[in-house]
């Protein structure tokens, strides 16, 4: 599979998903610069964390305007999967490929620590490879990482089944003293209905290693290889 990650200016995980997209886990990954409109005939866009623009204005306010942005709502209008993290789940919402919008932490603090994520969709392909409910240890690192939405907008998100991973206690429980930034409903990670579009605050990178304290963000990286290994025979006929 071919996966395409994006560089904006201030970008900083790029280097963090090439590196478990390719040597990790043996995949074609190349970067794709903000100015550039032509994917390489990727199979998967990533946009990956950091300060797009240096988070002027809002975080991810600029990037939305980027000439890639074209491209990659047109790669997620015929189905092309995107995945969205930390930054890049800001900068989907800017570009309104997501409902909702980022705000800044409740305690209005940079926040790096590990969390727990309860897995709330499992029939998509970010998700495939792991049980519903199951609970994985996936770090976060973000100042504007409160995820916010009108109550019909998360009625609907709830009613779609669209609500992808939910910050939580190690047993599951989507408690306050769980939630690392005051998103509602401790909301951490949303996909559309198209099911093709996702993004998550937490950093899956961060964790596709042992020797970086944990493995679980191989299930989502893991999840989409199936997906778009699935996908291919259709693709060929």
């Amino acid at each position: 599979m071919k996966f395409g990650v994006v560089v904006f200016p201030g970008t900083w995980s790029d280097k963090d998903c090439l590196h478990v997209l390719g040597p990790v886990l043996g995949q074609e990954a190349v970067p794709i610069w903000h100015q550039d409109t032509d994917l390489q005939g990727c199979d998967c866009i990533v946009l990956p964390g950091g300060f797009s623009y240096g988070d002027y204005l809002r975080a991810g306010a600029i990037a939305r305007f980027a000439p890639v942005m074209g491209a990659i709502k047109g790669f997620a209008d015929r189905g092309g999967l995107v995945l969205g993290i930390c930054n890049g789940f800001q900068i989907l919402l800017e570009a309104g490929m997501l409902p909702g919008a980022l705000l800044r932490n409740q305690s209005l603090e940079f926040r790096c620590v590990w969390t727990h994520l309860r897995v709330e969709n499992t029939d998509t392909p970010f998700t495939r490879l792991c049980r519903p409910g199951q609970v994985l240890r996936i770090p976060i690192s973000h100042g504007e990482g409160n995820y916010f939405g009108d109550d019909e907008t998360l009625d609907r998100l709830e009613a779609t089944n669209s609500v992808l991973v939910r910050y939580c206690d190690a047993q599951g429980n989507p408690t306050p003293d769980a939630n690392p930034n005051g998103s509602r409903r401790n909301i951490a990670g949303v996909i559309n209905e198209g099911r093709n579009v996702a993004a998550m605050m937490p950093h899956p990178e961060r964790c596709a290693e042992a020797i970086l304290g944990g493995e679980d963000g191989r299930l989502i990286f893991g999840s989409m290889i199936a997906s778009l290994a699935e996908r291919q025979p259709a693709a060929s006929h």
